[in-house]
């Protein structure tokens, strides 16, 4: 059916109940911009009836409606690895990741990018017809320019137009959900209201997908503009709380998105567009200064450092460019990018050829895009409640970006499609409290208007919940925001653009609400500015190596989950999850903070508290039942239990209590704990092979190098579980357990990270021989590199080592070819290695280049100097810093020295520091 038009009177009638307009649908898809319009395209041509609901129009709606100067994780085939994307985008969350779902990103991109490309849309090449893809991030070659890209939302509306389509896709415009319909344990439709007529509209479906965006509206700019958002404003975090009283889980939520921008202005300055051109940021002394990788929160901690500092403010620096290159920027940065961007800049005098463009920071908002805040979601865009999906930015598939929103759109059309419309009675209770949400401020005539409140809740956000963050300030947002409730409930609306905007405030208080209770739950700093809290700031992955899950439980409460990260697909250094159970943490309460101190009591000095001793009790996860063999288990801790003691509750029929003994084993460690655990990777429970994992390297270091346990760690290499294989040779190699050939059998393993982990224990051995045979074999990108490393010290100096690491400089992989120039720094660089080292130094790809130069730090240097010194004007600074590191080496030589001092004078921070080192 068709919804009426209604001319909306400045007293609008409330409809009632029993008026409400119903929709019926296979697929019904809330939002229609970039997730929202690929969900819906793909659900109608796997033959579902697809409704799409839009706020505003789907023509102009979503962060994409403006166009896209470019692509900023494209994975190229020849320019970038799929393994190479998720180990960056897993370095750059602190490993909080689940890789399952950033490797679709990575793997379906390149399709993605040929749908559109078939659609219409334009992205750069090159002469050879080969996409132009440019390096901006620290490794790894992402970013596709887009030069018409401002018209990508219109060439996708213009495939929902088609005829085909038309007969699967009926588009709603100016309908706006506020809650998904719930019922038998599954989502089953929504309702909201027309933002034009104000009718109440609900939906019947088979399954709904949401792509409603960020959560930009949160923080409040510095404009103090309710609008004037990094994000689009449109985008107010109504999937986010949607999703949120539907039951299904959140994650990350206290991983902010917090962006540069420009100063005063509501857009990105777009070094992912203008570090191609030879743009870059600088301080205003014109230095470089981000150290850690451009998409990492990191780096956004050491950009509010540097505008805090002295050396404020920052700067997107192109004044120094060609002309060339500054009309290119301007054709992109004026149109494609922001039309108003250039009326800004000309409104200062400002022009790029004589000013730089001051940067600051934005205000915080909740983006799984861009950052890791959203909804949970597997690998085919389902979250926890079943037939309910979310895609974009709406969905926690960190650093996703437009790509990302694109391919999740397509994973979520695709899998929701299977369904029909749900048939029984739509759930009476959840329709009343919809409407009572939509259409209580036209009872309000004199109450405060919208405009007034929701600037005094993004005030309260900016000052309890932004960065750096405290748990006493988030006590008092959690106050704060409980009190909104009731201004909340009193605004006033007259019209149904009016209540359109009321009820965005209601998703913003929720969002709040979130980020703060999140927050205030993960004890630790992590992510850099994204969550930086001062009273607890280091990094604590012994704890906190887990996402954080939220929920709303059946009574209502915010309740969370610390979730342990997956083992990765994909190994990435400096991170090793090993999965296990869930540790449930229920209702994050605020802290005591109505008054400062006792009342009685007088001021005291300053003082460190002391730090807590000991190890506290082993116990079983909150959530599990207290059984009592679970409790007589726990009382053993408190004393030293024998191996004997424990043997019955480590062939417990009950994995909990299997689990929990291995964690009491660990604490207490008694006579014979090796073999146990070894004994325990072969258990039949993942979640007990995990904690044996997990004890196994924790207490590797003080275990007995004793024939039972490396009986037992050998037994374990049989088993399917690939973190037990992996664990079992770690272990054996640390222990000096292992020969030969029991490793080498390993490198022909199925899984890569246990084929690592073999490389790493034949490195333990000095067995070159048999490295070398796997590196002409070896599939994996990822363990060709580590062979490379490894090569290194096996066998250093050894022909067979030069010899491997000689066929490896010529591997098609650019980062293994780089690795083994690099080993040769360390095994030595015989003449004919040289040569080819010297000839790398004009490979095309940087860390050939970087990894050549570190070759020639172990080689002659007539040979190796000359060569040092002209690569110190390569374009790379990576390069540069390797070429002073092998200058080093050479220093004996006037001619290095004369090198080291010219580069002394770098304008790269880390290459001055060198080179003024080795001298």
């Amino acid at each position: 059916m068709t919804t009426p038009a209604h001319t909306p009177s400045d007293t609008l009638r409330i409809p009632a109940l029993s008026d409400a307009e119903e929709l019926t649908c296979d697929v019904l898809v809330i939002g229609g911009g970039t997730a929202g319009t690929m969900a819906a395209l793909t659900a109608a041509e796997h033959g579902a009836d697809v409704l799409l609901l839009e706020k505003a129009h789907v023509r102009h709606s979503g962060a994409l409606a403006m166009g896209m100067d470019g692509v900023n994780n494209a994975v190229i085939p020849g320019r970038a690895e799929p393994d190479d994307y998720v180990a960056e985008i897993t370095r750059a969350n602190d490993g909080i990741v689940d890789q399952s779902t950033v490797r679709q990103t990575a793997t379906r991109g390149f399709a993605m990018v040929q749908r559109l490309e078939s659609y219409g849309v334009k992205f750069e090449k090159d002469e050879h017809n080969e996409y132009a893809v440019r390096q901006v991030h620290r490794s790894g070659s992402y970013v596709l320019p887009m030069p018409e890209g401002k018209d990508v939302k219109k060439v996708l509306y213009r495939q929902l137009r088609r005829r085909e389509m038309r007969e699967r896709i009926r588009i709603e415009n100016r309908v706006m959900p506020v809650r998904v319909l719930t019922a038998e344990g599954r989502a089953v439709g929504a309702v909201g209201l027309h933002t034009r007529t104000g009718a109440f509209v609900t939906v019947r479906a088979g399954a709904v997908i949401l792509a409603t965006g960020a959560c930009g509206r949160l923080g409040l700019p510095a404009s103090g503009y309710l609008y004037g958002t990094y994000e689009n404003p449109t985008n107010a975090g109504d999937g986010y709380a949607m999703a949120y009283h539907a039951g299904a889980e959140l994650t990350g939520i206290e991983c902010f998105q917090i962006n540069p921008l420009i100063k005063d202005y509501n857009g990105p300055a777009c070094a992912y567009v203008a570090n191609p051109f030879g743009g870059y940021q600088v301080n205003r002394h014109g230095e470089r200064f981000v150290d850690s990788d451009y998409w990492s929160g990191q780096m956004m901690a050491e950009f509010a450092a540097e505008v805090a500092s002295d050396r404020g403010p920052v700067y997107l620096k192109l004044s120094h460019l060609p002309e060339e290159s500054v009309s290119a920027l301007e054709s992109i940065l004026h149109s494609t990018e922001r039309p108003t961007r250039g009326t800004f800049h000309a409104g200062r005098g400002h022009d790029y050829r004589t000013h730089d463009v001051e940067m600051h920071i934005s205000e915080i908002g909740l983006c799984g895009g861009h950052s890791a805040s959203g909804v949970r979601v597997d690998a085919h865009a389902r979250t926890t409640v079943p037939r309910l999906y979310a895609a974009g930015d709406l969905a926690c598939v960190p650093h996703n970006y437009m790509i990302g929103a694109f391919v999740f759109g397509d994973l979520a059309g695709a899998d929701a499609a299977q369904y029909t419309p749900f048939e029984g009675e739509l759930p009476l209770d959840q329709l009343r409290e919809a409407h009572q949400l939509i259409y209580r401020p036209l009872r309000n005539p004199d109450g405060p208007p919208q405009p007034q409140v929701e600037y005094k809740l993004r005030r309260f956000v900016n000052d309890y919940v932004a960065p750096p963050k405290s748990g006493a300030r988030l006590s008092l947002a959690l106050e704060a925001f409980e009190r909104m409730r009731d201004d909340i409930a009193a605004m006033s609306a007259r019209t149904p653009h009016e209540l359109m905007r009321c009820a965005e405030v209601t998703f913003i208080r929720d969002c709040a609400e979130m980020a703060a209770r999140a927050s205030l739950a993960r004890t630790e700093s992590r992510w850099g500015l994204y969550h930086d809290r001062l009273d607890h700031p280091e990094r604590d992955d012994a704890s906190w190596f887990h996402h954080l899950d939220l929920r709303k439980s059946p009574t209502g409460a915010m309740e969370f989950t610390a979730r342990p990260v997956a083992p990765f697909l994909v190994p990435v250094d400096g991170f090793t999850p090993v999965g296990g159970p869930s540790r449930h943490l229920g209702e994050v309460h605020p802290e005591q903070v109505a008054t400062a101190g006792a009342r009685e009591a007088a001021p005291v000095a300053l003082r460190q508290e002391p730090a807590a001793t000991g190890t506290p009790a082993a116990h079983a996860d909150a959530d599990t039942p207290v059984t009592p063999r679970l409790l007589g288990l726990l009382a053993l801790t408190e004393g030293e239990p024998e191996l004997s003691a424990l043997t019955p509750y480590l062939t417990d029929p009950e994995p909990t209590v299997r689990r929990t003994a291995v964690t009491v084993l660990t604490e207490t460690v008694p006579t014979g704990t090796g073999p146990a655990l070894a004994a325990a990777l072969t258990d039949t429970d993942a979640g007990v092979r995990a904690a044996a994992a997990a004890s196994l390297r924790e207490l590797v270091e003080t275990l007995a190098s004793e024939p039972a346990l490396r009986d037992g760690l050998a037994a374990a290499l049989s088993q399917a579980d690939p973190v037990v294989r992996a664990t079992a040779l770690d272990v054996l190699r640390a222990l000096r357990l292992g020969d030969v050939e029991l490793f080498a059998g390993l490198l022909s393993d199925s899984d890569i990270a246990v084929r690592i982990a073999a490389v790493r224990a034949l490195v333990s051995v000095d067995a070159a021989g048999e490295l070398a045979r796997a590196a002409a074999v070896d599939p994996s990108r990822e363990v060709r590199v580590t062979i490379a490393k490894a090569l290194a010290t096996a066998g250093r100096g050894s022909a067979v080592a030069h010899s491997a690491l000689g066929e490896l400089v010529d591997d098609p992989d650019a980062l293994v070819r780089g690795a083994a120039y690099e080993a040769l720094g360390t095994a030595g660089c015989p003449a004919a290695l040289a040569a080819r080292a010297e000839a790398a130094l004009a490979d095309p790809a940087w860390q050939v280049r970087a990894g050549a130069a570190t070759a020639l730090s172990a080689t002659d240097p007539d040979v190796a100097v000359p060569a040092l010194t002209k690569a110190l004007a390569d374009a790379n600074a990576d390069v540069r810093k390797a070429a002073v590191l092998a200058l080093t080496r050479h220093r004996a030589s006037e001619d290095a020295r004369a090198a080291l001092a010219a580069a002394t004078t770098d304008s790269d921070a880390d290459v001055r520091a060198y080179a003024a080192r080795a001298l």
